[in-house]
């Protein structure tokens, strides 16, 4: 069996950082695109910031410049480090990742439990 475990996220005050980690485990033969997605109460999930497996990244528009995803191949983790943090960060951070369990074998996708932001103001 395939666990994305998150961690990291907390209470804030508007301008302050947290990092939030998640890591990988169980069955995995290769990952692809690892990403954060988070969902306010009665709001979609809204993609956050994705990265490949060869680093490229992608950040939506509401955090360039505040946030950055960075990934441990070795350890199978993503990171989202949030600076800069406003009331409108708050939200449930979700963990992604597209895994194949065995060489050859389709990707699929996996989730986090998810992991709550609260900021402030």
């Amino acid at each position: 069996q395939v666990q994305l475990v998150e961690s990291g996220g907390g209470l804030v005050q508007a301008g302050g950082s947290l990092r939030l980690s998640c890591a990988a485990s169980g069955s995995i033969a290769r990952i692809n695109a690892m990403g954060w997605y988070r969902q306010c109460p009665g709001k979609q999930r809204e993609l956050v910031a994705t990265i490949t497996s060869g680093r490229r990244t992608n950040l939506a528009d509401s955090v360039k410049g505040r946030f950055t995803i960075s990934r441990d191949n070795a350890k199978n983790t993503v990171y989202l480090q949030m600076n800069s943090l406003k009331p409108e960060d708050t939200a449930v951070y979700y963990c992604n990742a597209e895994i194949q369990k065995l060489l050859g074998a389709r990707f699929y996708d996996y989730w986090g439990q998810g992991t709550q932001v609260t900021v402030s103001s």
